[in-house]
């Protein structure tokens, strides 16, 4: 009930919503509306009444908090409903256990603070409180489990998509995970599913992005920057992170009917941050852990494989095989 009223009093933009409007809206009575107003109010949301014009939202909260995610969120969106967190250990873990209770397709896994926030192999993701960005989107394609790793992809151009349609800002997808605002790190990607030998029993992706960060720790300020640090300006980060839910829902929906990246591969290759750039290739998921391999970097085809040219021929680089970097830098 609280999202709708918030969805039909943010389509109103400046204008007021007269009570009756939002009871018929809302499918509620007056005494509802205003009971659910109230409790909005109390939540951070200011919300203007004027006798014999109704309501009009003035404000939300800097916070994450369900309705306001839900109201933002087209009706026609994959994702429909918001569970949010002030502290959890990983939206992804967290993402994982309702997946396993049967959550259904859909659902986004949103907090303020992660305590052990998860990034690719294990390692940890930098998750303060109130600055970025760590939600997790529970999904049940029906593809080949061989085929999940196309969906990093897809959340890697939702990001990029969002950011220049909500922050104005563009940005670059560092092949396969991650996405970079002038040439440092603002979000990583991390996918992780259940499956069986030919069917997915759900997969669950993680978004983590450094949206309103001021400053880093001496360890990764070489090479990560926030949204904030870039452009001057604070982002809404419910907003975004709504943003982001509807532009991957539309990516989503198009791969799954695709099976493939096909449709995104121009797309994909116009923001890929080395493209056209010499890259080493580190082989420290297989055998040989100190075997490396420079070439330039193509783009990617349609199974999301990026293509490297080496001195031997065009190598198709396969995601969780081998590690990409920039040859003179962290692109």
């Amino acid at each position: 009930m609280k999202s709708e009223i918030l969805r039909a009093l943010r389509e109103a933009g400046d204008g007021f919503v007269s009570g009756q409007a939002l009871c018929e809206k809302a499918g509620v009575t007056r005494q509802a509306v205003w009971k659910n107003i109230t409790q909005l109010k109390e939540h951070g949301f200011v919300i203007e009444s004027v006798q014999n014009k109704g309501y009009r939202l003035v404000s939300s909260p800097g916070i994450f908090y369900p309705a306001d995610i839900e109201s933002r969120l087209g009706r026609d969106c994959l994702f429909h409903k918001a569970d949010c967190y002030n502290v959890i250990d990983s939206t992804n873990t967290r993402a994982k256990q309702l997946a396993e209770l049967g959550e259904e397709e859909g659902t986004l896994i949103i907090a303020e603070r992660q305590t052990s926030g998860k990034g690719r192999r294990g390692r940890q993701w930098d998750s303060g409180a109130g600055t970025g960005i760590y939600m997790s989107m529970i999904l049940r394609p029906v593809i080949e489990p061989s085929s999940v790793p196309g969906i990093t992809l897809v959340a890697a151009l939702a990001v990029v998509s969002a950011a220049r349609q909500f922050c104005n800002v563009e940005t670059f997808v560092k092949w396969p995970n991650d996405i970079v605002l002038d040439k440092k790190k603002i979000c990583g990607i991390l996918t992780e599913m259940s499956s069986e030998m030919d069917y997915i029993n759900y997969v669950v992706v993680g978004i983590g992005i450094n949206a309103n960060n001021e400053h880093f720790s001496e360890e990764i300020e070489e090479t990560a920057t926030s949204i904030y640090l870039q452009t001057g300006q604070k982002t809404d980060r419910a907003g975004l992170a709504a943003c982001i839910a509807g532009c991957f829902s539309r990516y989503y929906k198009e791969f799954t009917r695709a099976r493939s990246l096909g449709p995104f591969v121009d797309e994909y290759n116009s923001v890929l941050a080395n493209k056209d750039q010499e890259v080493k290739i580190l082989y420290g998921m297989q055998e040989d852990r100190n075997k490396t391999e420079t070439g330039i970097a193509r783009g990617i085809n349609k199974d999301g494989a990026l293509l490297v040219d080496t001195g031997h021929g065009t190598e198709c680089v396969v995601s969780g095989e081998v590690s990409v970097r920039g040859l003179y830098g962290y692109v």
